[in-house]
């Protein structure tokens, strides 16, 4: 199992990007949340295999379509972060 966090910089909100982001952590049965920051970008924390986290990382550099993704660090997270099944967080 693999924890990260993402941060998504760019046009990411007001573009479905949580909504869409949600679905697809779904799809990959990750556990984490979504949420927009108050800077603008938007962060993801997600625990799952390799590859369900590689193909979250994927959708986050391009996001859903009207979003304009300029930038994306992902950072390597402790797994004893105590994650739920995928939410957005408002």
């Amino acid at each position: 199992m693999r924890t990260i966090k993402i941060i998504v910089s760019g046009t990411v909100q007001g573009v479905f990007f949580r909504h869409e982001t949600c679905k697809v952590a779904r799809e990959l049965n990750l556990k984490g949340y979504v949420r927009n920051l108050n800077n603008g970008s938007v962060e993801i924390v997600a625990r799952g295999d390799e590859k369900a986290i590689y193909k979250l990382i994927e959708f986050a550099r391009d996001g859903p379509s009207g979003a304009s993704v300029t930038g994306i660090e992902v950072i390597e997270l402790n797994e004893s972060v105590e994650l739920n099944p995928f939410t957005i967080r408002y």
